[in-house]
């Protein structure tokens, strides 16, 4: 039974300790290994060092490692995963292979060198070991050749997008002596534990993702040059419009880096035939730019330029910056109005007018690259769309987005275009299959293949809720959410208004499920599927109601607060399964939950302060209780730093950068579980709720609570009156934090006294509507309203 309890990641570089970290990330002890250095530097040799030294020796490493702690965005879930990776070095440390279970080769694209390698792994690693390169381009196969029968049994390749940490594809590319069980563990261990989406590639150049992904922004560049758009242009049609990442096509050049893309592009252009040549050759202008050193966000310039506060863009023809434009056109207006990317797409491709010229001579032949390469880079076209969806951030893949536009329109205008379509793809059309993908009634997904639409095989731990409501309906629903059966007894509360932002409408269906699952349920999941969990309550419904009557808000605010004793207090177990964005008030809902499921990518914080105001919804004392009850029974501890750490979490409206370090502010327990795969959220939570109901789950027993009282509110005080007078916070800043160190030391009382939770609430809610009718206070709401940050006045 194979198993991966630690592994070896060969090369340092930005690649390589970005994989160690994701494997560190996940709990898997790392060996990370480079060159030894044949010079010291300076440092080493004012510091008496000879080139013998264990520390000169690993240095590449080393340095590699305490990169890790300062890269942004952070590879690492918490800092304190740098412990599970070993520094080490080619020359010493080989034989330390023979103790691990995956060895990952990430070192220079050269066949020669990556050979030489894999020779001295063979001699070193033990028997049954999987090894895999990082490849994105060197053939997988060439890479085998002349290894042991052993090596070459548990040899593939795993080509991990950068960053490893955020970007979900793995391709996994087999050759043909790998075994069926290595390859079909590879894959599962990839989804499972690695958290990634995987796709199985076939050995080509630069193996499904790239090679499209590549071809798409040449033939971009190629139109932009052929048509006179600008850079700027063709960025502001290429991205979100139409269900692309906001960085569009050239910001992500720059991102990118244009050297990284040019050696991607040559690697094709070097093994394909002449009528594909023409496509992957850079153009001069682009090779120029890399002469020059402009190669993106790394030098600080490439197709985009920053001047102070303007971005600049770069004229292809005489290489100089002016400003950045943006494209008009009436269809532009047009597909913005239209509901959905599908409607969109229409509107956008087949317009007569600038912008649809541009997007359809950027889409058919992509479509056309894209039906070619079936059986050559992939077997079936669900593989080709998620490797585009997966590692480009598209939000649908070629055939996806083919069947957006209608196959049948779009193949009739390519023919009378001389455009040659694929014979499989006409063949389909002259069998009445007007489609790549079908959904039946009940939310399967069938995909074409061969004269017949298969059913789309999906992970079982995938629950997709829109396939759940068409399977089994939805129990109830209002403007804000809905209560929906997600089987085997467990139900699951979904919010979809506004950015998942809390109101009336959603508080309302909170009281509503647990009712409904107190009578008729094992337990509810608080979970959804939007771009974000939740960005707290509704700012805008507050600040209207702040200037218009505060007696409303009152009621609102005592709503929030019952509702989240109803969540702690409910019969049945309630499992909170937050990810991404899970500020304010979805923080609050999450917190007096039995268990949080948390997504490996959760940004969870209290973050009031921010818009001048303290938790409402019962947020302060339900992480002040998770302070509380982590901490070990029976050991004396100081009440005094419990309080402390409440005070600064809030007042700093800190927010967690992962489910790990959510973890580390409090905001999640021991108990509670982090999902490293996005996609299977809902069902661990699931699982949580089944598991709690098997074990006779009781909810948590009423206890009256220990404060700081009188004198603990002095001491809270302090820290944020020393930032005062050093000028680090404003006066409001202060007014805000004796309101909160006030609700935090539970008021006028004897340090240690025990209080209700209701009297906590009751103060919160005080200290909240004081808040809310502050002129500053609005001024702050109404800055986030329109600006999107936090204003500090």
């Amino acid at each position: 039974m194979q198993q991966i309890k630690k592994a070896a990641v060969l090369g340092s570089g930005v690649m390589g300790s970005g994989i160690a970290a994701h494997l560190a990330n996940i709990g898997i002890p790392t060996l990370l290994l480079d060159i030894v250095p044949r010079e010291l530097t300076d440092a080493e040799k004012a510091q008496g060092f000879t080139l013998d030294d264990k520390r000169v020796r690993n240095r590449i490493s080393e340095t590699a490692l305490q990169k890790l702690l300062k890269q942004k965005p952070a590879p690492l879930t918490s800092k304190k995963n740098l412990a599970l990776i070993e520094a080490g070095n080619f020359e010493d440390d080989l034989q330390r292979l023979s103790d691990v279970d995956w060895i990952i080769e990430v070192v220079v694209e050269n066949l020669t060198i990556k050979q030489q390698i894999f020779e001295k792994v063979d001699k070193y690693r033990k028997q049954g070991s999987i090894v895999s390169s990082n490849t994105s381009g060197i053939s997988v196969e060439a890479m085998a050749e002349g290894r042991s029968e052993d090596f070459q049994k548990h040899f593939l390749g795993t080509h991990f997008f950068n960053p490893p940490r955020y970007l979900k594809l793995l391709e996994v590319i087999p050759t043909k002596h790998t075994e069926k069980e290595v390859l079909s563990f590879m894959k599962t261990f990839g989804e499972d534990v690695l958290g990634k989406g995987v796709v199985e590639a076939k050995d080509t150049p630069n193996f499904i993702a790239n090679r499209i992904g590549t071809y798409g922004l040449l033939i971009t560049v190629r139109e932009m040059l052929n048509r006179g758009y600008s850079v700027g242009e063709v960025d502001s049609v290429t991205g979100p419009l139409i269900g692309r990442a906001k960085s569009a096509t050239f910001r992500t050049l720059d991102v990118v880096g244009l050297d990284t893309f040019a050696h991607v592009a040559r690697n094709v252009y070097d093994q394909v035939e002449d009528a594909e040549k023409e496509v992957f050759e850079v153009p001069p202008f682009l090779q120029k730019m890399i002469e020059k050193g402009w190669l993106g966000s790394k030098s600080g310039q490439g197709f985009f330029l920053k001047k102070g506060k303007e971005i600049l863009e770069i004229d292809p023809t005489s290489l100089e910056y002016g400003p950045r434009k943006k494209l008009e056109a009436p269809s532009i207006e047009m597909a913005k109005q239209a509901k959905g990317l599908n409607n969109k797409m229409k509107t956008l491709v087949f317009a007569d007018d600038r912008a649809g010229e541009l997007l359809w001579n950027i889409f058919s032949p992509v479509f056309v690259y894209s039906a070619d390469l079936l059986g050559h880079i992939a077997d079936d076209i669900v593989a080709i769309d998620r490797a585009m969806k997966w590692g480009f951030g598209w939000q649908q893949g070629p055939f996806e987005a083919w069947d957006a536009i209608g196959v049948e329109k779009s193949v009739q205008k390519m023919e009378e275009q001389g455009i040659a379509v694929p014979a499989w793809v006409k063949d389909m059309l002259a069998q009445g299959f007007t489609s790549f993908y079908k959904e039946d009634e009940q939310g399967h997904l069938y995909v074409y293949e061969n004269g017949e639409y298969k059913l789309v095989e999906e992970n079982p731990k995938v629950i997709n809720l829109a396939k759940m409501k068409k399977q089994k309906g939805v129990i109830k629903k209002n403007s804000g959410a809905s209560l929906i059966d997600i089987g085997d007894g467990v139900a699951l509360l979904e919010f979809h208004s506004k950015s998942n932002a809390i109101g009336l409408d959603i508080l309302q269906m909170i009281n509503f499920a647990i009712d409904e699952v107190e009578k008729n349920y094992k337990g509810l999941v608080i979970g959804n599927q939007g771009k974000n969990f939740c960005v707290g309550a509704n700012l805008a419904m507050i600040l209207m109601e702040a200037q218009d009557d505060v007696f409303e808000l009152d009621m609102v605010v005592r709503h929030f607060q019952q509702a989240s004793l109803k969540i702690k207090y409910s019969r049945k177990p309630v499992v909170a399964a937050p990810f991404g964005m899970t500020l304010g008030g979805g923080a609050e809902v999450c917190l007096p939950t039995a268990h949080i499921q948390a997504s490996s990518e959760t940004y969870m914080g209290l973050v009031e302060a921010g818009v001048g105001l303290i938790p409402g919804g019962g947020g302060n004392k339900e992480l002040y209780l998770k302070h509380l009850n982590s901490l070990p029974n029976g050991v004396d501890f100081d009440l005094q730093k419990v309080a402390n750490a409440v005070f600064e979490t809030i007042a700093m409206a800190k927010v967690s950068t992962s489910g790990e370090e959510a973890r580390e502010l409090n905001f999640l327990n021991k108990a509670d579980g982090i999902s490293v795969n996005g996609d299977h959220l809902i069902y661990d939570a699931k699982q949580v709720v089944l598991a709690l109901h098997e074990q006779g789950y009781t909810p948590p027993i009423r206890k009256k609570v220990p404060v700081v009282g009188e004198p603990g509110y002095a001491t809270l005080l302090l820290g944020a009156q020393n930032m005062f007078y050093s000028g680090y916070i404003s006066e409001h800043d202060m007014k805000i934090a004796k309101k909160l160190a006030y609700v935090i030391a539970g008021g006028k009382v004897p340090y240690g006294t025990e209080v209700d939770e209701q009297y906590l609430l009751d103060l919160e809610r005080e200290a909240f509507l004081s808040l809310v009718t502050e002129p500053k206070s609005q001024q702050r709401m109404q800055h986030m309203l329109l600006k999107g940050k936090p204003l500090r006045n």
